[in-house]
């Protein structure tokens, strides 16, 4: 049986480096009382302003609640919006310096117009080409540095297809950490989706899957989903496969050992931002651990529980464990 509350304090001495977009989420909350008259239009009165991370930083929020040792490793804007962003970060504890400030680029940032716990508008402010080709060497300096002086147990590639993780990116690092011998993990897009060639832990969601492999089929059980995960192998060769089932939990395939676990029943607020607390805890998991079928376990639960909550949110370290030993212990 597993010791979870030993297995938690064992965290805080597991470091994590984070790879990919990072974004602002701003919220803009009010109430709707009347429609516009000049246009067919909700009138939002404006109460009040919150700031959040999103994206690949709200992967790196995720992994600092539980208490590891978090770099972010990014662009952003040479702009306010790149300020506040790595200022939330800092304020979490985590490691900004890796961090690089573009003239060339702003900072994204995603803002959502809130009334009554729903979302009546987004307005999104962002640059998603592919980084330049000096930005990527800057970029590969700051993760050479990183796995030379911070040493990783784990890094996590955060696709979300806004220009910060290439081709060249994903090749290089890749190859860096099996240089030092250092886990990586991928929460793919479906731009780069086949190029993740040779790492650790690949969690797509099914959605993600289907669009990637160009699959037509629904059938969700576990004989499909192997055959899903060999069709992964035979482009990735990678060791696990990690696939979110949405309402049907989790499927995952390590050699041998493979499951479909099922989701607890939840009241589902909000799905925003559940699948960077899946892959923080399933690679900080399985980091420490080296057991998949813990790493699943533990994400299921922990995906459903931020579901809970309204917009992107990082998990509660004190409610994770009292629910892991509630339901696996």
């Amino acid at each position: 049986m597993t010791n979870f509350a030993q297995l938690f304090a064992s965290f805080r001495n597991c470091r994590v480096a984070i790879i990919g977009d990072v974004m602002l989420d701003t919220y803009w909350w009010g109430h709707v009382d009347r429609i516009s008259p000049e246009a067919p239009v909700p009138v939002v009165v404006l109460k009040h302003k919150e700031l959040r991370v999103g994206g690949a930083a709200n992967v790196a929020l995720n992994t600092a609640a539980l208490g590891a040792i978090t770099t972010m490793i990014s662009v952003v804007g040479n702009d306010a919006d790149g300020q506040t962003l790595m200022g939330l970060l800092q304020e979490k504890g985590i490691n900004t310096s890796h961090i690089i400030q573009s003239d060339q680029r702003v900072t994204t940032n995603k803002t959502r117009i809130m009334s009554r716990n729903q979302q009546m508008m987004r307005l999104d402010a962002e640059i998603t080409k592919d980084i330049d080709t000096s930005t990527e060497d800057q970029l590969l300096e700051q993760v050479k540095q990183v796995l030379t002086t911070e040493k990783p147990d784990i890094l996590i590639f955060e696709d979300y297809n806004k220009g910060v993780i290439t081709h060249r990116i994903i090749e290089a690092v890749t190859t860096l950490c099996q240089q030092h011998e250092v886990i990586t993990a991928v929460d793919p897009k479906k731009k780069n989706f086949l190029a993740y060639r040779g790492v650790t832990l690949f969690k797509p969601n099914l959605k993600e899957v289907k669009e990637g492999l160009n699959l037509q089929t629904d059938q969700v059980d576990l004989s499909s989903l192997q055959a899903v995960h060999q069709a992964l192998q035979s482009h990735l060769h990678h060791q696990v496969s990690l696939i979110t089932l949405s309402e049907k939990g989790v499927f995952y395939q390590d050699g041998e050992d493979v499951r479909i676990i099922p989701t607890h029943i939840r009241n589902i607020a909000d799905v925003s931002g559940a699948g960077d607390t899946v892959i923080a805890v399933a690679s900080l998991a399985y980091a420490v651990s080296r057991n998949m079928l813990l790493a699943a376990e533990m994400a299921n639960i922990a995906g459903g529980l931020v579901c809970e909550e309204v917009g992107t949110a990082a998990i509660n370290r004190d409610r994770l464990l009292e629910e892991c030993q509630l339901l696996l212990g």
